[in-house]
């Protein structure tokens, strides 16, 4: 089925109403709210910094799980689980292929980006040494480059990449960077690129797997 479909709104919509019937309404709503911020950010062709943040909240509505509300549940632990489940039930390899065939270099460029990597802005508001944050570069680079020296290691490159848009997505959200500013475009187009793609793909595993325990999404609606 992943040969002959598109991978845009109106494939994945399409998609996700022939197995309407038989789709668990967990699965369901998770689909149905990523989906509504798939068709707005494929609205946004001329603006990057709006298409990472739609494309952005696709991806949380499509993996968030209530449980990651406990203290001992990081989101990154959520995250990261979630992708080993998609990545095991990816048997066309969608998911490799975005990784190792369509964006090996944007990725290599991503990692050596100082600028989408936390510790650094820890440093830059003297929350850290300067030589702490560069160790910590260090060592989290080499780790990622050894992880992309590995193909069977889709998984833990896809969780390094998104630890890296994370920051991204902080400094837009939280007002730390300028509408369209001109210091940040490169990580802004190819991280906007890179959830383009990844953000569809992840929609079709979900509804291609209804019965998989994909969790219980948060906020579910509540009817009064």
């Amino acid at each position: 089925m992943a040969r002959s479909m598109k991978f845009d709104y109106a494939g994945l919509k399409a998609q996700a109403e022939g197995l309407a019937k038989g789709r668990d309404d967990r699965v369901g709503l998770r689909v149905h709210r990523a989906l509504s911020w798939l068709k707005r950010a494929e609205l946004c062709e001329d603006d990057e910094d709006a298409r990472f943040i739609f494309l952005w909240i696709a991806l949380n509505a499509a993996y968030a799980n209530e449980i990651q509300r406990d203290a001992d549940e990081p989101e990154q632990a959520g995250l990261q689980r979630f992708l080993k489940l998609l990545v095991a039930v990816d048997r066309d390899n969608l998911l490799h292929a975005l990784v190792w065939d369509k964006f090996p270099g944007p990725i290599r460029a991503l990692l050596s980006n100082e600028f989408v990597f936390e510790p650094f802005w820890d440093f830059r508001c003297g929350r850290i040494g300067e030589r702490e944050w560069q160790e910590k570069f260090d060592r989290a680079n080499r780790a990622a480059m050894r992880a992309l020296g590995n193909k069977s290691q889709t998984a833990k490159v896809l969780s390094i990449v998104l630890a890296r848009l994370y920051t991204l997505r902080n400094q837009l959200v939280h007002g730390g960077a300028t509408w369209k500013g001109r210091v940040n475009r490169e990580q802004i187009r190819d991280g906007a690129a890179f959830l383009g793609d990844l953000v569809p793909r992840v929609i079709h595993l979900l509804t291609e797997h209804p019965g998989e325990d994909w969790g219980d999404p948060r906020y579910p609606v509540v009817n009064t």
